[in-house]
C-alpha cells in the first residue's frame, strides 16, 4: 500500500523503494536483452559489458532504479537503508566500471543501443549525482560523457520524432534531457532539446491519435505538451495546446482525461499501464501548472492529474518484478521530481 504524508511518499514508503531499488540493481537475472549478436564470442554475460547496469531487468531500468537510490538519498538522507544503499551505489559507480560501460557506447553498437529512452536517464542520473556526489558523478563521467555526445549528435540530426506510447518516444527522452542539461548548465544540449522540441511539434495542430495502446506507458499527446510548455513561453504554450487538442473537453478525449483500467497489473504490458497512469499524473499536472489560472483547461487538468496519480499510485507495489523492477522510478518522479534539493 503507498501511503502519502503532505502529498508526497512517507519514509516507510521510501524506505521500501529505497530497498527495491538496490535490490533491483544488483538483481542480475532474470534478464530482458536486446544486443545484436554477431557470434558466440558475443554471448556473454550482461555485467561483462555493463558491469554497473546489468541489474533490474534491463539496461534502461536499471540506469533508472539508479538514479531512484540517488534521488531518495539526496532528498531523505536519512531513510532506512542508507548506509547500504550508499555503499552498493559506491561499489557500482566506479571509474573502471563506467569505461567499460562507455567503451561499448563508444563503439558500433553504441550508436543505437538504448536511445533514446536509456540515454535519457542515464543524463538525469548524472544531473543528480553532481548535485548530490560530485566524486560518483566523476566516476560515472566516461560514460555519461560518451552520452551525452551521442544525445547531442541524434537530437540535432533528428527530422523527425518518434511518437510512440513506449521506450522510443523522443519527446519523453528529450524533455529528460533538457531539464538534466539546464540542471548542470550544459546550454549547448539544452538548445539542441530545445531546437529539436519546436522543428519536431511546433506546427502539431488538431491531434487525432487513438489512445492508449495495450503496451503505453506514455501518452504521445501529453508527453509531447509536457516537452512543449518546456520551450515555449506561457501565451505561447497556450496557444499551442488549444490548438493541439481544441476539443479536449468532448467525449471523444475521454480515454486521455480518464485512467485506463488496469486488469493485471503484474503483466508486462499491465505494468505499463499503471506507469501510464503514473507518467499521465505528472504530465497532467504540468499542463494545467502552464495554462493561465481560470483557463477552461486548467480544472479539466487538474481533475485528471489527481485521478492518474490516486491509480497509479494504488498499483506500484505488491505485483511481481515485471512490475516492481521499475515503477518505483515513476512514482518517485511523480512525487519528488528530479534535480530540485527538496
Amino acid at each position: 500500500m503507498w501511503t502519502m504524508s503532505d502529498t508526497r511518499l512517507d519514509d516507510s514508503t521510501a524506505a521500501r523503494l529505497l530497498s527495491t531499488a538496490v535490490e533491483n540493481v544488483q538483481r542480475d537475472y532474470p534478464a530482458h536483452w536486446s544486443h545484436v549478436v554477431a557470434g558466440d564470442a558475443d554471448l556473454v554475460p550482461q555485467r561483462v559489458l555493463h558491469p554497473i547496469f546489468a541489474g533490474s531487468f534491463d539496461w534502461h531500468s536499471c540506469v533508472h532504479q539508479t538514479w531512484l537510490a540517488v534521488r531518495l538519498l539526496r532528498v531523505r538522507p536519512g531513510v532506512e537503508g542508507a548506509a547500504q544503499a550508499r555503499r552498493v551505489l559506491e561499489s557500482l559507480i566506479t571509474v573502471g566500471n563506467a569505461e567499460v560501460e562507455a567503451a561499448f557506447f563508444d563503439g558500433p553498437s553504441g550508436g543505437f543501443w538504448e536511445r533514446p529512452y536509456g540515454w535519457a536517464w542515464l543524463l538525469v542520473l548524472d544531473a543528480e549525482l553532481r548535485a548530490w556526489d560530485p566524486p560518483l558523478a566523476a566516476a560515472l563521467r566516461p560514460l555519461s560523457a560518451v552520452l551525452r555526445d551521442r544525445y547531442l549528435a541524434e537530437v540535432t540530426g533528428a527530422r523527425l520524432p518518434v511518437r510512440t506510447g513506449t521506450h522510443g518516444n523522443t519527446a519523453f527522452a528529450t524533455g529528460l534531457v533538457l531539464d538534466a542539461a539546464r540542471a548542470v548548465g550544459d546550454g549547448e544540449l539544452a538548445s539542441a532539446c530545445a531546437e529539436a522540441a519546436l522543428r519536431w511539434h511546433r506546427e502539431d495542430v488538431g491531434y487525432g491519435g487513438f489512445e492508449p495502446d495495450a503496451a503505453d506507458f506514455l501518452s504521445p499527446a501529453l508527453t509531447e505538451a509536457d516537452l512543449m510548455r518546456r520551450v515555449l513561453p506561457a501565451d505561447g504554450f497556450t496557444a499551442w495546446f488549444e490548438a493541439f487538442l481544441p476539443h479536449l473537453d468532448d467525449s471523444r478525449w475521454k480515454v486521455l482525461r480518464e485512467p485506463v483500467p488496469v486488469d493485471d497489473p503484474g503483466d508486462p504490458h499491465g505494468s505499463h499501464l499503471v506507469g501510464l497512469a503514473l507518467s499521465r499524473a505528472w504530465q497532467w499536472r504540468a499542463v494545467a501548472d502552464a495554462l493561465p489560472p481560470g483557463h477552461r483547461y486548467a480544472d479539466l487538468a487538474h481533475t485528471a492529474a489527481e485521478a492518474h496519480r490516486e491509480t497509479g499510485l494504488r498499483l506500484v507495489s505488491g505485483h511481481g518484478y515485471y512490475a516492481e523492477h521499475w515503477l518505483g522510478t515513476f512514482a518517485a518522479y511523480l512525487d519528488l521530481g528530479a534535480f530540485t534539493g527538496r
